[in-house]
This record gives structure tokens, C-alpha cells and sequence, in this order.
């Protein structure tokens, strides 16, 4: 039994598979899963867990090269905009994205994350880096 990290095995065998340009999406309650992609469902009730908590998880275990937003965020959700790029720092470049546009992409994500957060937009796609 793990003791710490992930603990949820689904999300820590997605990310154990995961090679160079694989995407994930962390998704708010309300995103779209497209038809064939994977689901893992982490959404208890309305704000558990947090998608702020589950990126922080997510970036302990994951090499990343970059992360995709949604531009409405900056305007529908200033404040979860602010604190993703706090969260995110230097550790890996920010690209902004139309909704539309990230809904696109996230037809080829390796799975899409679903948390209990219900603030619009607070969806990030994450793509992964290699170690060479």
C-alpha cells in the first residue's frame, strides 16, 4: 500500500503511462468527456476535491512540458485564472485557448480528470514532457 503521492491507483497508473506529448485534462464538474476517452471520476459533491488540490497532486507526479487554459477564464473566473498561474509558477509554460478550442483537444487526451469544482472554466490540459 502507497503511503504517499497518489493514492488513487487509476490516476496513478494514467500518469505512470503517460509518454513524451501524451495529454491529460484536469476538468472542472461541468466538462465534457468526449465519446472513447478515458474518465477517471474523482467528483464526491460540489467542491471535493478542489481542481486547484488535484493539480497540485497531479504536478508532483507528472513531468510537464505545458499547460492548456481556457481563455474565458480570465474573464468569467478571475480569480481561479490568478490562482492557476500561481500554482503553476515557472514550472511549465501557460497556453490560452478559446473553450471551443480546448474542447477539441481534449478528444485526444489519454483521460480527462474530473474534479468537484464547480467554478466555470477551471480546466487545464496537461501535456507531458520526456526526461531526455
Amino acid at each position: 500500500m502507497k503511503k504517499i503521492g497518489l493514492l488513487h491507483g487509476e490516476l496513478s497508473k494514467t500518469l505512470a503511462e503517460l509518454a513524451h506529448e501524451d495529454r491529460i485534462l484536469i476538468g472542472d464538474a461541468g466538462m465534457p468527456v468526449p465519446k472513447g476517452v478515458k474518465m477517471i471520476d474523482l467528483a464526491v459533491v460540489q467542491g471535493v476535491p478542489a481542481f486547484l488540490d488535484v493539480l497540485k497532486a497531479v504536478m508532483g507526479e507528472m513531468l510537464i512540458a505545458k499547460g492548456i487554459i481556457d481563455l474565458e477564464q480570465e474573464t468569467v473566473s478571475p480569480q481561479m485564472r490568478q490562482k492557476v498561474v500561481e500554482t503553476v509558477g515557472d514550472a511549465f509554460p501557460l497556453e490560452i485557448l478559446p473553450h471551443a478550442q480546448v474542447k477539441e483537444l481534449s478528444r485526444s487526451v489519454k483521460a480527462v480528470i474530473r474534479t468537484g469544482e464547480f467554478t466555470p472554466y477551471a480546466n487545464i490540459i496537461l501535456e507531458a514532457d520526456c526526461l531526455f
